[in-house]
């Protein structure tokens, strides 16, 4: 379970980062910044963890646990994006350093430490350090896993009902057998993201299908 021992050994004020979207072949990907204030209440901390070992409901509960303390003024946090067209503009790895960076700019705050989910370090305004599977060993990391992935889930359950029979809402842009079969039958919408392989093959084959 993660801990809270990262930012207390560091001090000051000191914010987590994670991504979560970089697998899919539609969508955005996603990212959050989470700064606690000091060590969260053992009731909150307890909610937190890895989003992927979490059930949806344990992260919906987390999520909204989170948004509580905010408004206490427990923690702070701020999630942003990088959208399909950019993905497709810049490569996967560098939109998500990009959501990173604009999820920091949005806290309000420059910390003096970042605690980054992964191994390679997004340019930030400030000092970083990279975790390795951090979201399972940092507090202020799991909660910006959370946020993001409870956004992210939403966002896509939005464009599900936009683009039935997508099933965004189930695979959330996950390339599963069935949306590449929907992909292989109709092509891709403007939601999916060029430079990805099953896309760019449909596309070649059939039209970028408008919406």
């Amino acid at each position: 379970m993660p801990d809270y021992a990262l930012e207390s050994e560091a001090g000051g004020l000191v914010a987590g980062l994670d991504e979560v979207g970089r697998g899919p072949l539609a969508g955005p990907v996603l990212a959050a910044a989470a700064l606690f204030r000091g060590p969260p209440a053992p009731a909150l901390a307890a909610l937190l963890d890895d989003s992927k070992k979490l059930t949806a409901a344990r992260r919906e509960a987390a999520f909204a646990a989170l948004v509580a303390a905010r408004g206490r003024g427990e923690v702070a946090f701020a999630i942003a994006g990088a959208s399909a067209a950019e993905i497709g503009r810049l490569n996967i790895l560098r939109a998500s350093h990009l959501a990173m960076a604009r999820a920091l700019a949005r806290l309000g705050v420059v910390p003096d430490l970042a605690l980054v989910d992964g191994h390679l370090a997004p340019p930030l305004p400030c000092p970083v350090r990279c975790v390795v599977g951090g979201d399972g060993v940092s507090l202020s990391i799991a909660a910006a896993s959370i946020l993001a992935k409870v956004t992210r889930d939403r966002a896509m359950a939005r464009l599900d009902a936009r683009h039935p029979g997508w099933g965004f809402a189930r695979n959330q842009g996950y390339p599963t057998a069935a949306h590449r079969a929907r992909l292989a039958e109709v092509g891709p919408t403007r939601h999916h993201r060029r430079g990805f392989s099953p896309v760019d093959q449909a596309s070649l084959l059939l039209p970028v299908r408008v919406g």
